[in-house]
């Protein structure tokens, strides 16, 4: 989602959006969150209005019992340093461009992956597949890899790589995607190569890659891993709202969760003579951990990161934030050189740049591992 001017996208809307949200809200109108504490009902068709502005907002009609800023997020003292390098440097060459291509190109071949529609199930079936045909490849027998449902039609698929405890390491994207420049969600063509096929596919490689390890493939490592995509983030976060709703009611113990929305333009900022980077959002997320990934980053990728924002509730690691769990989001330069082609048609393959996906892989990977061996979360 794109950062805008709260006060003049609601103006449009503003004569039928009502405030505190009442428990017993017709059926017809969502509950949205636009800022700490700033809660509106609106109609579904006013909330698409204000997303196709480039509104940030989260849908909290299933989740009204969660606070909009957590006070109590959890405390975890993540690690000075990284300390695996021995075991994640060989690992790094295996990833592959040319692997993330061959499964972006499909992806991005349904009309459109829109979260309640039949495309929009059909690709998150196909994502399914796919996940689990990765899983297979790799001869882990103890990984799982399940579709969490939903009230609409397209499912979260959810990765588990079990460790020696139930502490828990989460990487997340989302799968949707949305042509919010015409009326008609259901059909248009919103191929979603970049927002957020791109994270999508990044953390698949990692994953691909990271089951090569014997020890993370039979569950040597300390803590748990899962690779979380997510559905309907393009309707305000739903589908990671739904789960991360479900882990804080069952008292899962999530010690950090990064969400990667976005890996794949980096011309916005080649184009002004800037060299490329990582974007590591400081905004509504836990500071140590995003602290942390700036260290992995200095030791893994080939590039350097920029210090940036996104607003509230741009992405799904706001879902996990509201829940009172670690959350830290990177993307793929300053929010300011982001892609200009999202949430059209124009979103395609051609605009992706492979080399920089295969940077936040590389991030992905070590956060991943450095993480899972970290004895002390």
């Amino acid at each position: 989602m794109k950062l805008f001017i709260v006060a003049t996208a609601l103006a449009a809307c503003s004569a039928s959006a009502l405030s505190i949200p009442a428990r017993d809200a017709p059926p017809s109108l969502r509950t949205i969150e636009l800022s700490p504490g700033n809660i509106k009902q609106v109609t579904e068709e006013q909330k698409f209005e204000l997303l196709a502005q480039g509104t940030n907002l989260i849908d909290i009609t299933e989740d009204l019992d969660a606070p909009s800023i957590k006070k109590n997020v959890a405390a975890v003292t993540f690690p000075a340093t990284v300390t695996q390098q021995s075991a994640i440097t060989p690992l790094l060459p295996l990833l592959s461009t040319a692997s993330m291509r061959a499964t972006l190109t499909p992806f991005t071949q349904f009309q459109n992956r829109y979260f309640n529609s039949t495309y929009g199930a059909q690709s998150s079936a196909w994502l399914l597949k796919t996940v689990k045909d990765v899983v297979s490849a790799s001869g882990a027998v103890n990984v799982t890899v399940e579709a969490f449902g939903h009230s609409f039609l397209q499912s979260s698929v959810i990765a588990r790589i079990p460790g020696r405890s139930a502490k828990t390491v989460v990487l997340g994207a989302h799968q949707d995607s949305i042509n919010s420049r015409n009326a008609d969600r259901v059909n248009n063509r919103a191929p979603g190569a970049d927002d957020d096929g791109s994270g999508t596919v990044t953390i698949l490689e990692a994953l691909r890659v990271l089951l090569t390890d014997e020890n993370v493939r039979t569950g040597s490592a300390p803590n748990t891993l899962e690779f979380h995509w997510y559905a309907a983030e393009e309707g305000g976060l739903l589908g990671s709202v739904d789960i991360w709703k479900k882990y804080k009611a069952e008292g899962k113990d999530v010690k950090a969760m990064l969400q990667q929305d976005m890996t794949g333009y980096s011309k916005g900022t080649t184009d002004q003579g800037k060299p490329e980077v990582v974007g590591v959002i400081t905004d509504y997320v836990d500071a140590g951990l995003t602290d942390f990934i700036t260290k992995v980053i200095d030791a893994y990728c080939d590039i350097g990161y920029v210090r940036t924002e996104c607003g509230y509730g741009c992405s799904d690691h706001a879902s996990a934030y509201r829940n009172g769990y670690p959350s830290a989001f990177v993307f793929e330069s300053a929010f300011e050189n982001d892609s200009p082609y999202i949430h059209s048609s124009q979103d395609t393959l051609e605009t992706v740049n492979f080399e920089h996906m295969l940077q936040h892989a590389k991030l992905t990977l070590g956060f991943a591992y450095e993480l899972a061996f970290a004895a002390g979360l």
